[in-house]
């Protein structure tokens, strides 16, 4: 496939790799055609790779939703976006649809994804994030011209996912890493070991990521390991995630947190880029 330079995240997202392609794909095997993403987000690898086939995952269901509706429904999303307004008013209608669950379960999913778009573009700093009931709770941004319809990366994205095989699941990662076979490259991508006791990574879904599910996601890799499928992981350079994988190959690198409700805490933190392979 010839890649599409206009196939791009369509949302900002905790954690998204744009800012660190440039450190993450010289450490990919070469020529990689079948491709995993457990813990997808907003999707920066694989619109960079583009490869033939891939399975991307993610527990956000409404943010696989989305994707979905790019893929299958992107023309009737486009006219939807087209109608919503950047107004305070109209903003805190919008993100108040999941305080009523019953209601908000009935709508289409045409209207969710608009609503997941519009809300990642108009609230502050972009930052999707949820209350412990699951409700999205980031306060309007205030933008004055936010690209609310980019229309052209929408139907970029719409026709890389009709051209190339892509699965799409919204499931625990452990049931994607069990079924995955050794021809095919992972990526892996979960939120943060915290930085320090006060930070954290797991505002995007209200079930959060313990250090009980790091350790859970270290054993999956061993797993993968042993079965000879190569894999590439992210995260913090705490002591604890050093410790975790000190068996296998580690890059550092710095990366700038731009997605923080406290501008001061925006900045370079340094991460690693775990490996199986030389």
């Amino acid at each position: 496939m010839i890649k599409n330079p206009l196939v791009q995240p369509v949302v900002k997202w905790v954690g998204g790799k744009r800012q660190l392609l440039h450190n993450l794909v010289p450490l990919f095997p070469a020529g990689i055609r079948s491709y995993c993403e457990p813990f997808f987000g907003g999707g920066a690898v694989l619109f960079n790779l583009q490869p033939e086939q891939a399975q991307i995952n993610d527990i956000n269901q409404d943010l696989m939703n989305m994707y979905t509706v790019i893929r299958d429904n992107v023309e009737e999303l486009l006219v939807l976006l087209s109608q919503y307004r950047n107004e305070p008013d109209f903003f805190y209608f919008i993100r108040d649809w999941d305080r009523d669950k019953e209601k908000y379960d009935k709508l289409d999913n045409i209207d969710k994804a608009a609503r997941l778009i519009y809300l990642n573009k108009t609230c502050y700093n972009g930052l999707f994030r949820v209350n412990n009931a699951g409700e999205f709770n980031t306060p309007y941004g205030y933008y004055k011209n936010p690209n609310i319809v980019n229309a052209a990366v929408l139907r970029a994205v719409h026709e890389y996912l009709n051209l190339a095989e892509v699965m799409m699941t919204s499931v625990d990662y452990g049931e994607i890493l069990s079924s995955v076979s050794p021809s095919t490259f992972v990526y892996l991508d979960p939120p943060y070991d915290p930085v320090s006791n006060t930070a954290s990574f797991t505002g995007y879904s209200k079930t959060g990521f313990s250090k009980d599910e790091q350790i859970r996601l270290r054993d999956q890799c061993d797993e993968l390991d042993r079965r000879g499928v190569k894999f590439v992981l992210s995260n913090s350079a705490t002591p604890f995630i050093l410790k975790l994988y000190s068996d296998y190959k580690i890059s550092r690198v710095f990366a700038k947190r731009i997605i923080n409700s406290v501008a001061s805490k925006r900045g370079d933190i340094e991460e690693v880029i775990i490996r199986n392979y030389e």
